[in-house]
């Protein structure tokens, strides 16, 4: 009952999302609706057909001729009305999966980043990928198959019994059989389906982890381990896929048989009636087992579609459940848009990422417009958890985040993060040319500011000397450039935007020292009247701070000038001392 439940929901959704292409779907239903009466026509015509040559001599060609043409006419007709149907058919399913496409994109765009932690990338990609068009299969198959065959099955039903009400009931009479076997079999194969589309985002999910880290996986000979890994996963999808396949297969040769007997049972009376006289012709007969064989051939269909159906479901529900995922909190109806200066004030600040391990305790912190504060510690300690919630990326368990005296959740995201340009140790560019990335936070850029933007980075040197210099195209994933490379184009990004506050989260981890030397001076010009928060972990690079943080269990446990630090030989000094030993 909880699956029937759940699919009752995933139906619901659906029909909820067709509600804007109502029109499409009303003339869909007019046209099967035109094609299933011509398609119903046409017994009665072949019936009257017969009846005019039944018996030696008694062929009446002219009256044969008119039936034949209006057999003729129904068919191209009915043909037409089931092409047009066919067209308002796909698309409405292909408007619909464009729209559930793009409702799940935003979505995630939406969601915490807690959520997009706690979720394999690869799963999410196959929900909106893979699952959506597995969906739109089983939509078109249904849109297609039950428009038609319904009305074939209610039509056929009315014209038998206003034929021969008395053998119509041996059809109803043997009827539910085959409806009883697709429910059972039916009702089995969902979950089997939700099975199969669960591993698939596995899979997928371990083939973007294994790509998105390949060097990785070499570097430590771990080819046959990921390889075994991939094979067991994909060993289960195999099962799975089969038992799902095979048992709702079991569907279509099931009712085939049932059906195969309700047509032998109308064929066997109707002849008995026949032969007996009593006014039923053998133009009756013709036309009552060809009603039996139009009304047992959508079962037929529908029964042969049953998978699809299944698995669209099963794929379906996948999406919604994305799409069902709680969002970020919404930003307040009237945000604050304080101009920013730079002044940020942290008190009494508790923050965890699973609520029984706490990470950051009651931590208070000021700092003043234009003071560099670096911040160091072990890893682990929260450095970078605490870079998370000044952008809000995540939002604090309790206490708050003041900006020029404003706490930040009464502040727009948006706004937020306008007026704070980040680097961080992890690049990323974006499919586009050289141009396009460095200007990402600020389109309206000229080339000469970008270009400005990119000698302060450092990184015009070897932009100039790429084929097309600024409108070099990068992949998806800059693969063309070094690491360095990247991260200076990173490093350009915010230099052209110079916002008034600055975090540097190992900005220049994979450059080197020379270049970081260039980029550090560059860094010291554009922070001048600047608030900027720096993680480091060379402490060599930070010893010009105006306020070193000390972190250590999400504490801050010292804090203060390079020298002054030094002086109370404590934590610090054993860091700072840490790097030249031997």
């Amino acid at each position: 009952m909880a699956k029937w439940g759940e699919q009752r929901q995933t139906i619901r959704k659906i029909l909820f999302r067709l509600r804007r292409y109502r029109l499409e779907m009303i003339a869909a239903l007019a046209l099967a609706a035109l094609s299933v009466g011509f398609s119903l026509y046409i017994p009665i015509l072949v019936g009257q057909a017969v009846d005019h040559i039944v018996g030696p001599g008694a062929v009446d060609f002219s009256a044969l001729g008119q039936k034949l043409t209006g057999v003729a006419v129904c068919a191209l007709a009915g043909a037409l009305a089931q092409w047009i149907m066919s067209i308002l058919n796909n698309r409405v399913t292909y408007r619909i999966t464009q729209d559930v496409r793009n409702e799940a994109f935003a979505h995630i765009q939406d969601l915490p980043l807690k959520t997009l932690d706690d979720h394999p990338h690869g799963d999410l990609v196959s929900r909106v990928i893979t699952d959506v068009d597995s969906f739109a299969d089983g939509l078109l198959l249904g849109f297609t198959k039950l428009f038609t065959g319904l009305m074939t099955i209610l039509g056929t039903l009315v014209l038998m019994t206003a034929i021969c009400w008395q053998i119509a009931l041996v059809v109803f009479a043997i009827t539910p059989l085959s409806l009883l076997v697709a429910n059972f079999i039916a009702k089995r194969t969902y979950a089997m389906f939700q099975l199969q589309t669960r591993t698939r985002g596995e899979q997928t999910a371990l083939i973007d982890e294994t790509l998105g880290q390949l060097k990785v996986v070499k570097a430590f000979g771990h080819e046959a381990a990921s390889l075994g890994k991939f094979e067991e996963v994909n060993d289960r999808l195999e099962r799975c896929s089969l038992q799902a396949t095979f048992f709702s297969s079991l569907v279509n040769p099931s009712t085939r048989f049932i059906n195969a007997l309700v047509y032998a049972g109308v064929a066997l009376a109707g002849a008995l009636m026949a032969v007996g006289g009593g006014g039923f012709s053998v133009g009756n007969l013709t036309s009552f087992l060809n009603y039996a064989n139009q009304y047992t051939k959508p079962f037929n269909e529908i029964s042969g579609v049953v998978t699809e159906l299944q698995n669209a479901l099963a794929c379906a529900a996948r999406v919604f459940e994305l799409i069902d995922l709680p969002v970020q909190t919404s930003d307040p109806a009237q945000p604050k848009a304080p101009e920013v200066d730079g002044q940020m004030d942290i008190r009494d600040l508790y923050f965890s990422y699973q609520k029984d391990k706490p990470l950051i305790r009651g931590l208070d912190l000021s700092v003043r417009p234009g003071q560099r504060v670096a911040i160091v510690g072990p890893t682990g300690c929260g450095k970078t958890t605490l870079i998370n919630l000044l952008m809000r990326f995540y939002d604090p368990d309790s206490g708050s985040i003041l900006l020029d005296g404003v706490d930040t959740q009464d502040m727009a995201r948006g706004h937020l993060r306008r007026s704070v340009g980040m680097v961080l140790q992890e690049t990323w560019l974006c499919e586009g040319t050289i141009r396009d990335n460095i200007a990402m936070g600020k389109p309206t850029a000229t080339r000469e500011e970008v270009v400005r933007a990119a000698k302060l980075s450092h990184a015009h040197s070897f932009i100039r000397r790429l084929p097309n210099g600024y409108d070099t195209v990068l992949g998806s994933a800059g693969v063309e450039l070094s690491q360095g490379q990247k991260q200076l184009l990173c490093i350009a990004r915010v230099m052209l935007c110079l916002p008034p506050m600055l975090i540097l989260d190992e900005a220049t981890s994979s450059i080197d020292t020379r270049t970081e030397a260039r980029i550090q001076k560059a860094f010291a010009t554009m922070m001048e009247g600047r608030t900027g928060f720096i993680v480091a972990h060379r402490l060599s690079t930070i010893q010009e701070a105006d306020i070193i943080l000390v972190m250590r269990g999400g504490q801050v446990i010292e804090q203060g000038t390079h020298e002054d630090l030094l002086k109370k030989r404590g934590y610090y000094y054993e860091l700072y001392n840490s790097q030249f030993a031997h």
